[in-house]
Parts: structure tokens; sequence; C-alpha cells
């Protein structure tokens, strides 16, 4: 099936490496379009929760595609996150098509976007990492037995219930967290007069408006590949919010080879992009 051709995507929070990830859904989306930029806004492969023992197939497979988007030509920049940032020693690698940053700048149609993943703003990361890393841990035991109930829910024909959401929705400093996030996000961007500001981090997708006394920014946040399956998209100087559904346009099941040679997939970006 023909891919779809998309000027900018950007995804973050996907988690490799983790129980909740849907990694097979990713692949899928990833297998179905075309960009001519990619943008991995933080936390892709978690390296906080990294189990040698826990790496299937379908995660591998998110990396295949990653990998061969840059092999055929598309610009991607792995932006650095708190679960990944045992590569932020690696910051501003430049590989073929490939980069490795913690922020990014881009100009989209004479305007500026401003991309960075958003841990800086989160205290509980910056000064007691621990805690941070303590809570991950119950956040991904928390999604695996969501996603157990969601499956029992569904063999009874029931909708799905989303325990995370409910809990960001009811408690009042994850409320206010949220909020802090975003306004610290656009009163910045304000400031700097950028005109899209593009974070990830906090698994809430979003695509507003915001303004305040010194000007106005479109505030955008990827969401998630663990609890919301979503990616930015941006085509024709628009921005939309697209939300993986039960039937993707593309699968990857039926690829002709299933395996592949990281270190010779590796080459052809690097001898690809060099032609160019």
């Amino acid at each position: 099936m023909k891919k779809r051709k998309v000027e900018v995507v950007v995804i973050s929070d996907a988690h490799l490496g983790t129980y909740g990830c849907h990694a097979k859904e990713l692949a899928n989306y990833l297998a179905s379009i075309k960009p001519k930029t990619l943008i991995l806004n933080g936390d892709i492969i978690d390296i906080w929760q990294f189990r040698k023992s826990y790496f299937p197939k379908e995660h591998l497979k998110v990396i295949k595609q990653i990998i061969n988007c840059a092999s055929k030509g598309t610009k991607v920049h792995y932006l650095t996150g708190n679960h990944d940032e045992f590569l932020r020693k690696f910051s501003d690698t430049f590989v073929g098509n490939f980069s490795l940053q913690d922020k990014l700048l881009l100009e989209l149609d004479g305007k500026k976007a401003w991309v960075f993943h958003g841990d800086v703003f989160d205290a509980s990361v910056q000064h007691s990492k621990w805690i941070a890393k303590l809570g991950g841990l119950g956040y991904d035991y928390l999604i695996l037995l969501n996603r157990f109930i969601n499956w029992c829910l569904n063999k009874l024909g029931k909708e799905p219930y989303s325990f995370s959401k409910k809990i960001k929705s009811s408690v009042k400093k994850a409320v206010k967290f949220i909020g802090d996030f975003e306004i610290t996000a656009t009163d910045l961007a304000i400031e700097k007069k950028y005109d899209y500001v593009i974070c990830g981090h906090i698994h809430e997708p979003k695509i507003k408006e915001v303004e305040n006394k010194f000007g106005k920014t479109l505030y955008l946040n990827s969401g998630d590949w663990v609890e919301n399956l979503t990616a930015l998209e941006y085509n024709n100087k628009r921005w939309k919010l697209y939300r993986y559904s039960n039937n993707p346009i593309q699968t990857i099941e039926n690829e002709e080879n299933d395996n592949f040679d990281m270190e010779n997939l590796l080459t052809q970006v690097y001898f690809n992009s060099a032609r160019k």
C-alpha cells in the first residue's frame, strides 16, 4: 500500500523496552508514512527501566522503521528526554540524515518551531531523580495492569478504561502540574518569539493556541505510545494530531524480510545520505 507523504512528524514517549509500550502499533504507523522530517522528541528508548531480558522483536521493528526512514532520505532528529538522558553525553552528533540533540529549532514556511522534550520543567526529575525513577516503574506496572483489565473488558464487550487518565484528571496536583508545564513552555516560547513550541514528557496530546500580554504561540504536545498512541503531523502549513486506530493504513507483518541487519542498515543511512 502506498505510504502517506508527510512534511514533518513528531513522536515522543514510546518507552521502548517497557511492558507498557505499544511498539507494534508504532511500527505500523511508521511503516504507513513517508515523512520529510521525523522528530523523535525524547523517551523513545526507556533506558531508566531497560531490561536485557525484555526487548521483543516488535520493539526492534520500531528501530528498523526509524533507520529505514533515514536511509531513504528522511531527516531524523532524535531529541533526548529524561528516560533516555544517558544519550545526552553524545548530544550534537550528526551522521548522515540522523542527528542526536537536546533541542531543535526548525523553520516551517517562515515560522519558527522550538522543539524539546520538556523534562527540564520537571523539578522531580531534576532534583529527586530516584523518586522519579520509582514513579516511572510504578507507572509502567499500572499500564500493564490496565492493559490486562482492558483485555477483560473487551471480552465482555465493554469500553476500555484508563487508570492513568483518571488519576491525572482527578488528582489536583497532577492537573496543576500539567497546567504549569503548559504555561511555562508557552511563556518562554512567546518571550523568544517562537511561533510553535512542541513538547512531550507529560503524555498529554494537545494543540492549543496560547496568548498573553506579550504575544501568542501555538502549544503542541505529541502525547505518547503508551496510553494515547498519538503523533503530531505537519502538512500544508497546518498541524494536526494523529491518533492511531485499530485499523492502520499499513501493517508491517507482510514485509518481505522480518529480520534485519542493524549494522547494514546504519551503513545504508550513512552512504545514502552522503550521496545527496
